[in-house]
């Protein structure tokens, strides 16, 4: 595992925070293929080799290191990712019942739910779509634990992977989309927001007011 030293003096600035820049980072300790891969956990310490937090490093973005948790003693395992994705969609299971075939409900957005980087939309309620970002390093390496986590949560059997390439990029990930389990959504769908109708591309997120 990885250990990523806080320069002296910058300890203060990060506490509640979710990201760590590079200019905050004093070191990282490690293998270097850990180091190069995208996600990779670490143990954030201060200067004085005091814990602060458990989190994803990713040499090639400018934020080096989303935060998982501040606890020491919880470990980043597929334990840890089942429960926060649970949380996050237990949340919403009124709307997720509620939820008429041309709707779409926000799942997951990131650092609310203790998922940083994840971004989770349903359409069309459990029979329909779940439409997933991956756009940090640390989600991205534990994609197919979220995928089953979620399918799990919902009931929903389809799950369709967007791709930010802006977002993918400036993380150094590898630019893909297309369908990680189920069925692909079609070219176009339509969406009902606050009673306006949208054809919706579910594949891009662009969406155009129906005429």
């Amino acid at each position: 595992m990885l250990i990523i030293t806080i320069k002296q003096g910058k300890e203060k600035s990060l506490l509640g925070q979710s990201w760590i820049y590079a200019s905050a980072i004093e070191k990282v300790e490690g293998k270097p293929q850990e180091k190069m891969k995208p996600g990779s956990t670490a143990i954030v310490q201060s200067s004085s080799k005091q814990f602060i937090a458990r989190a994803a490093y990713n040499s090639k973005s400018q934020i080096r290191a989303r935060i998982w948790s501040f606890k020491e003693d919880e470990p980043v395992d597929h334990a840890l990712i089942k429960r926060r994705v649970k949380a996050a969609i237990e949340k919403k299971l009124p709307a997720i019942k509620k939820a008429g075939e041309n709707q779409l409900l926000t799942l997951i957005k990131g650092e609310d739910e203790g998922l940083p980087g994840l971004v989770v939309q349903l359409f069309g309620g459990v029979q329909g779509y779940l439409i997933c970002e991956f756009n940090a390093g640390g989600v991205d390496a534990w994609k197919v634990a979220i995928v089953q986590s979620l399918m799990a949560s919902t009931g929903c059997a389809n799950v369709y992977e967007r791709c930010d390439d802006l977002m993918r990029k400036g993380e150094g990930l590898p630019l893909i989309d297309g369908a990680l389990a189920g069925e692909e959504p079609p070219d176009e769908v339509m969406l009902t927001d606050n009673g306006v109708r949208y054809a919706l591309d579910l594949k891009t997120g662009h969406k155009s007011k129906f005429r």
